[in-house]
């Protein structure tokens, strides 16, 4: 693990690394997600989120 913030860009049913790292902050709880585990993001709005309930949450309040 290198540790290192990296730059996504999030697509319909993929994202594409603009710039190398391991991981993504979530969103919404601020918790730091691998590249290899990161399953759940907003293409619209370009967030990453921890998992389905960060998702639902920020769902939610918009």
């Amino acid at each position: 693990m290198n540790k290192k913030l990296a730059k996504i860009e999030y697509l319909p049913n993929n994202f594409k690394i603009l710039e190398t790292g391991d991981h993504v902050i979530c969103a919404v709880s601020g918790k730091i997600i691998k590249l290899e585990e990161l399953n759940y993001w907003n293409v619209d709005l370009q967030e990453p989120y921890y998992s389905y309930v960060e998702a639902s949450q920020k769902r939610e309040n918009n």
